[in-house]
């Protein structure tokens, strides 16, 4: 492996996570599970430094990142919500809208012959929020009492985000594909 490669072997070690992370949570080992959270975090920062920060971007890295980061964060719903920490409804309005954004980005791609993510500031707060959820409520699990009163606001703020992100989503790529399109004609 070059170092060049590096940044790439750090976002595959992110994924090799998300297995032993969703039994963690599936089992309610918390404090093991935000420890390792933490160094899936700490990773995601790590390569995405040495990638800008030594030129050592690929076509790859572009593609591996957001899936591990998205793959983690799946994990960690799905954990939480088997061990009945969080609500059914959060947890499939989240996974219906990466399916959804997902289907629709192979539906653009097969309609245009390209695509170019391009994730929106409203995805981006969607995302935030779905990771200050995981992290509040994984220290609360973890013993920090203090943090549980703003567990369900954060819920509720996150179902939000979610639901508008994947609307803006469907609405903007529709367009896009729509113009893409009527210029062709």
């Amino acid at each position: 492996m070059t170092r060049h490669q590096l940044p790439n072997a750090i976002t595959v070690s992110r994924m090799v996570m998300a297995l032993p992370l969703l039994w963690l949570l599936a089992n309610a080992h918390y404090r093991p599970a935000l420890a390792l959270a933490l160094v899936a975090g700490a990773t995601d920062l790590l390569d995405g430094f040495l990638a800008k920060r030594f030129g050592w971007q690929s076509v790859l890295g572009g593609i591996l990142d957001p899936i591990a980061d998205k793959l983690l964060l799946s994990v960690c719903f799905l954990g939480l919500w088997s061990s009945q920490q969080l609500p059914t409804w959060i947890v499939a309005t989240i996974l219906l809208r990466d399916a959804v954004v997902a289907l629709g980005a192979f539906a653009f791609w097969k309609s245009t012959g390209a695509l170019t993510p391009a994730p929106t500031g409203i995805s981006k707060a969607a995302t935030l929020s779905q990771l200050l959820l995981v992290a509040l409520l994984l220290a609360h699990l973890s013993g920090f009492d203090i943090l549980q009163r703003w567990v369900q606001p954060l819920v509720l703020a996150t179902a939000a985000a979610t639901v508008v992100s994947g609307m803006d989503y469907v609405v903007s790529y529709s367009l896009r594909a729509w113009r893409q399109h009527r210029g062709q004609r």
